[in-house]
Parts: C-alpha cells; sequence; structure tokens
C-alpha cells in the first residue's frame, strides 16, 4: 500500500519543533502497529518528543491513536463497580498487590492490567510470578469471570488492548525514552481508557526514584493524565506520591511478594500501608463508596481471603514457599548515627544490576534477586550494622550492585525532617 506519510518527515517534523497535525500521528501509530515504520524510526521520534514536548492536543490526539489501534473493554455488565490504579513506577512499589484485594474486599471490582519492569523499576507482574504457579496472561472472559466471582484481577494486557503501546513501551525502555512526559501520559492513559474501568487513581511518583525527578514534572504528568481520563469520561484523580526513598524494606521480586503478605496480614512497614490505605480511600470514593474505611478490611483479613483468592483463580499456591535467592551479600554502615538519606534510585539499580529487573525487552528476571533494607532514614544504626542485604543467585552480580549503592545513603547526626509520602492530590 502507499503510506499517507514518510516517517522521516514526522520525525524531521518533531525534531524541529513543530506541532505534529493530527493526520500525522493517527498515521505513524498505526503504520508502527503495522511495521510499516521501523522501530529505529520510532525510536528517532520517541527521542524528538522527549527533547521537544508535545502540547496538549498532541498529547489527546496520540493518546486516541493508542486507543484506536486495538479493542475496548467494557465492565458495564459487572454486578460490581469498577476502579483501577496506576503508579508511574517506583522502587519497592509493592502496593498493587495489597491495594487490589483491599479494594475488592470492600465492595468494588479491580480489573488491573499490569505490566513488566522498566528500567530501574519493578514490574507487578514480574513481582506475582515469583509465586509458583502463577499465570498472568488471562482471556477477557476468564478476566470477567474472576472479576465478577473475586473482585480483583491483576494480569496482563491483552494482546488486543493498545497494541501500539505495548510496542512502544518496550521500545522506550531501551532507548533512553522512559521519562518522556507525553509518551508516559499516553502509554498509561491508553490502556486505563480502552480498559473500561469507571473510575481511575494515578499515584504519580517524584523523587529520585521516579522517572519524574521533580515536583514540578510530577504536577505537569499528574495534571496531563487528569486531563485525559476526565474528558475520556473516566473518573480520574491523582496522588502524588513521594519516591525520594524506596518503598517499605524491599526492592525486588519475591521479597515485595512476602512484605505485600505481611501488609494483608495487619503488618508490614508503615509507609507501604498509609499509602496502600490512602489509594483504596480514593478509589472507593471514586466507585462511589466513601462510607467503607479500607483500613478494618486489612485489618479483619477479609483483604487477605481476597488475596488468596485471587493468586488460586490464577493458577497460584498463596501458601507455597517463595523463591530465595543462593547467595547474599551485606552491606554494612561505616559509622555511628542516623541515617539521614537512603536513596531510592540507587537501590532500584542495585536491585536490577541483582537480576530483578530486565536490560532488554523479554530478558528473563531472577524472582529472588533484590535488595532487603534493614534501616530507613531517620534510624539509629552503628558501624559494621547491616543496612542492606543484597540477594542473588548469581553472585558476580555483586560487585556492579555494590557500586550502585556506593553513593546511596548518608549517615549523620541530624535527623532528616518528616515528609509524608502522600504529597497532594490533583483532581475533583
Amino acid at each position: 500500500m502507499t503510506e499517507q506519510f514518510d516517517a522521516v518527515e514526522v520525525i524531521a517534523a518533531k525534531r524541529d519543533r513543530h506541532e505534529l497535525s493530527d493526520a500525522q500521528i493517527d498515521w505513524i501509530v498505526d503504520a508502527y502497529t503495522r511495521g510499516a515504520v521501523a522501530d529505529e524510526q520510532m525510536s528517532a521520534l520517541a527521542m524528538a518528543i522527549l527533547l521537544n514536548g508535545m502540547n496538549r492536543r498532541e498529547i489527546a490526539r496520540w493518546t486516541a491513536a493508542m486507543i484506536a489501534s486495538g479493542e475496548r473493554m467494557d465492565f458495564s455488565t459487572l454486578s460490581w463497580p469498577t476502579a483501577d490504579k496506576h503508579s508511574t513506577g517506583g522502587v519497592g512499589d509493592k502496593i498493587t498487590l495489597p491495594l487490589a484485594p483491599l479494594v475488592a474486599a470492600c465492595g468494588v471490582a479491580v480489573p488491573q492490567l499490569s505490566g513488566r519492569g522498566l528500567g530501574h523499576t519493578g514490574g507487578t507482574l514480574d513481582k506475582l510470578e515469583a509465586i509458583p504457579g502463577w499465570r498472568a496472561a488471562l482471556t477477557n472472559d476468564e478476566m470477567m469471570a474472576q472479576l465478577d466471582s473475586v473482585g480483583a484481577v491483576i494480569c496482563a494486557a491483552g494482546a488486543g488492548l493498545a497494541p501500539a503501546d505495548k510496542k512502544l513501551y518496550a521500545l522506550r525502555d531501551v532507548t533512553g525514552t522512559v521519562e518522556a512526559i507525553p509518551l508516559i501520559a499516553s502509554s498509561i492513559m491508553s490502556k486505563k481508557i480502552a480498559e473500561g474501568t469507571g473510575a481511575l487513581v494515578l499515584d504519580v511518583k517524584v523523587g529520585s526514584g521516579a522517572f519524574m525527578k521533580s515536583e514540578a514534572d510530577a504536577r505537569e504528568l499528574a495534571e496531563t493524565m487528569v486531563a485525559l481520563g476526565t474528558d475520556a469520561g473516566v473518573r480520574t484523580v491523582a496522588l502524588l506520591t513521594d519516591m525520594s526513598t524506596p518503598l517499605g524494606l524491599t526492592a525486588g521480586n519475591a521479597c515485595e511478594v512476602a512484605e505485600s503478605v505481611e501488609v494483608l496480614a495487619g503488618g508490614g512497614p508503615r509507609d507501604v500501608v498509609d499509602l496502600t490505605v490512602a489509594l483504596a480511600r480514593e478509589m472507593l470514593e471514586a466507585a462511589g463508596k466513601n462510607d467503607i474505611d479500607p483500613a478494618d478490611a486489612l485489618a479483619d483479613g477479609r483483604a487477605m481471603d481476597v488475596w488468596k483468592a485471587m493468586i488460586r483463580a490464577q493458577g497460584g499456591d498463596p501458601d507455597a514457599a517463595l523463591p530465595v535467592a543462593r547467595h547474599t551479600h551485606d552491606v554494612v554502615a561505616q559509622s555511628d548515627g542516623l541515617l539521614t538519606r537512603l536513596d531510592a534510585f540507587a537501590v532500584g539499580v542495585a536491585a536490577w544490576r541483582l537480576g530483578a529487573g530486565r536490560s532488554r525487552p523479554g530478558e528473563n528476571v531472577q524472582a529472588a534477586a533484590g535488595v532487603v533494607m534493614h534501616a530507613k532514614p531517620g534510624d539509629r544504626v552503628t558501624a559494621g550494622q547491616p543496612l542492606l542485604t543484597l540477594h542473588t543467585d548469581t553472585p558476580e552480580r555483586f560487585d556492579r550492585a555494590i557500586e550502585a549503592l556506593a553513593d546511596g545513603y548518608d549517615i549523620g547526626a541530624d535527623a532528616p525532617g518528616d515528609r509524608s509520602v502522600v504529597i497532594d492530590r490533583i483532581g475533583s
């Protein structure tokens, strides 16, 4: 067939800081999905978008083109109201695992289509695959049946849902273009709008371990996504949350599953519990269930019951032992004092280098690889005390992981100031 445009013209237009027309956007998204635009050409355009940006019209059109590349789901036949949550990615961000069953335990179904690890941030599906037998791939019929019976599902997006995004998501991961706000916003919102959920709560991370390092960038991303969702008829709100320090005390796959189960059992680190409950409250309110306190469902075991049912429904054994790494190494404190900083990015890169993440699309990850933290900022430590324990099946990875952590923490005399994990809320 004769193509409507030439890819080089579209790349050059954005390279030279011009706006792309609706027709150009529609064509290049479709042509890339069909294979008529090569990966290296879309890589060049993604870099031009990262460097030169897009305006609101371009982002909205790009999102619509990605939605149009595939099917749309419809949950209107469910007997439950629906709400979904999406995080922009962080280190130790296992919140989806306890959150989905918690919200379902309160009467709102959660169709959570999740992804793989991206760069130094972990992927929800990679974490859950550490559970023996659990499977990420469900048909639409299986997903609907599980939502009706259990109320929660965490699975991979089907091949028919925004296939343009599936290709572009993998490409961005290996071409240094993950951080482009237009591409993040359109990637997330194309899937969430096509997914058909009635309400959406966005967890937009800000800090060293997030893709958005500054609060201004995180706010711009949150406002962009809230506007895209609202315009599409999805009740959308966003929380800006702190990602300067890892969430909880684990970063990896199996170790984050274990910590999530602790939260569902009524324990777990305070920051993980606080953020889980805060997001659950937003999801319940957005779905019209603001008379229910999700903290009660954590305390009385209802959320744990849904978790076990959700894992079993996808072939997993919630009571099975999780994988354990064959090798560990302790990073110890060099002096007495207070831990004043523990950098999320450094911990994320260390976990990635240990084998918890991937450096190219389709690469296998190690279920047991990761970092376990023994102190958080504000804690008193003594010289020789383990601060972090590194886990991997391939000990030759230790040196590079230790290198990533070299400037990743500080020990001093003054306690760091308290900072709430939730910084702000955006949306009506």
